[in-house]
């Protein structure tokens, strides 16, 4: 048995030997397929904090602190970053998101606006449109916020309230995992859903010491969480700025240095500069570093052997707007926002290159606010439907299921940079049976309902007070002419 144990010992090892060359030449293989898998004295520094780590192990509590803080100081102290998180959130939310029904049919138009106002008329209660705002900023400097649905027993009918909760009050009462299906503070079911999040009653940073264990576990369904995610198997999220918070901290001490060596240059108004050798002789005795008063508007004779010399203003450099230029090109593209928005500056733009521009901003916005409705609005509705019920006379009666209702969200519209060439081209996309009067009007972040209402109302006026109309020829959209690069500056 021991010959046989040494046999089949020695061939195991030798196996293992075999299968560990075999897999050493085939990474080798792989590897000299791509030059950015090899590892050089040119590349070993850049690359050597590259590592595997899974997403959620990437981003452990002491990691995703660090920078929620860095990105909230950037937000606090420098003009750039607070400029773009301002901007991106009012666009993205604007006046906040309007309910429009479509309940088929069956159901009057009076009961849909009924419900419509209702729904409108509690979120300005609540001022859903800030929070909103607030959620986005968040997002961009913490990567997460969590909204906790709650009752405002100060609301009159439906006391459905949204209480936004900072990332840091949600963690793990036990550590990084408890569990493997615990991520600080977010917990699963065996299928990979989040059923609950612990979510601690204080701040950690708040003025009152906040306990760790002081704190509750939190069902999902009266939880909204919307987070920055850019990995598989992503649970908590990262600043949106991340990749950009090292540019703007050198944004902010180039300027700082330029500012310095601008105001070093200007404080020394002449420099006394000796004419003499080196050994002083003949020379005026002058200390080292000494001062005098220059008075304004009179002539001085500079002593013996010495001569003033001004210094070149040579700050800011002409180096300095381009630099500054490339460095907010730079953070924009990390947060798919173009530079003209980024700087709120189209001095330098032209009608072409602006509506390029914000085509792709605005697509970026586009998902923005569908991520935001999936997050927080439509639970937010389904919540206060439930609650409207048991209101009296706040649903009408007669109306379908909850199930079959179907209805959007309204949103701020763009104003178009040249308004006829849109008409334009609404009124061609219409005529053509490629748009409806819906869409067209959902661009704008108006009601097609409404629209038509209120020109029905001012045609009858016209003629009940004998108004003429104007000619309904001048009054349709003309083509408009072709368009080029050359177009002038918007």
């Amino acid at each position: 048995m021991g010959i046989l144990g040494n046999l089949f010992g020695s061939s195991r090892s030798s196996l293992q030997a075999t299968v560990d060359a075999q897999k050493s030449a085939l990474a080798t293989m792989v590897r000299a397929k791509y030059d950015a898998a090899q590892t050089s004295d040119l590349n070993r520094n850049h690359w050597a904090r590259a590592d595997h780590l899974s997403a959620d192990a990437a981003l452990q509590p002491a990691v995703r602190q660090t920078l929620r803080n860095r990105a909230r100081y950037e937000l606090r102290n420098n003009s750039y970053a607070a400029g773009i998180a301002s901007t991106w959130s009012n666009d993205l939310v604007g006046t906040g998101p309007r309910l429009q029904l479509d309940l088929g049919p069956d159901v009057s138009p009076e009961a849909v606006r009924s419900i419509e106002h209702a729904v409108s008329d509690w979120a300005d209660t609540i001022d859903l449109g800030r929070k909103l705002r607030i959620a986005k900023t968040s997002k961009i400097s913490d990567g997460e916020v969590f909204g906790l649905k709650t009752n405002n027993r100060r609301l009159r009918g439906v006391q459905l309230d949204l209480k936004l909760v900072e990332a840091d009050q949600v963690m793990s009462p036990a550590g990084f995992y408890s569990t493997e299906q615990d991520v600080d503070g977010v917990r699963f079911d065996g299928d990979g859903n989040v059923t609950d999040y612990w979510i601690s009653k204080r701040h950690p940073g708040s003025l009152s010491q906040a306990f760790l264990l002081d704190g509750n576990w939190v069902d999902s369904d009266y939880v909204c969480h919307w987070f920055h995610a850019t990995r598989p198997g992503q649970h908590r999220g990262v600043p949106e700025i991340a990749p950009a918070l090292e540019l703007f901290a050198l944004l902010r001490r180039y300027t700082l240095a330029v500012v310095t060596a601008a105001e070093t240059a200007a404080s020394f108004a002449a420099i006394l500069k000796t004419t003499m050798p080196a050994d002083g002789s003949g020379a005026a005795s002058l200390e080292t570093l000494e001062t005098m008063p220059i008075v304004r508007g009179m002539a001085i004779a500079a002593p013996d052997g010495w001569e003033p010399v001004q210094m070149k203003a040579e700050h800011p450099t002409s180096s300095h707007d381009a630099f500054v230029r490339r460095l907010i090109n730079e953070i924009a593209a990390a947060l798919g926002m173009p530079y003209i928005v980024a700087s709120l500056d189209s001095s330098s733009a032209n009608y072409s290159s602006m509506r390029g521009d914000y085509l792709v901003y605005r697509k970026r916005i586009a998902v923005e606010r569908s991520d935001m409705e999936r997050t927080f609005l439509d639970p937010l509705l389904y919540s206060w439907l439930d609650e409207a019920v048991a209101v009296p006379g706040l649903i009408p009666r007669g109306l379908p299921p909850f199930a079959a209702w179907n209805w959007t969200w309204v949103w701020d519209g763009f104003e178009h940079v040249d308004p006829l060439k849109e008409a334009n081209a609404d009124a061609a996309m219409i005529g053509g049976n490629m748009a409806s009067l819906a869409e067209t009007c959902a661009k704008r972040g108006r009601d097609w309902r409404v629209v038509l209402r209120q020109r029905a109302a001012e045609k009858a006026l016209e003629r009940e007070l004998g108004v003429e109309p104007a000619d309904t020829a001048s009054r349709q959209p003309q083509p408009a002419a072709v368009e080029d690069d050359t177009e002038d500056d918007a």
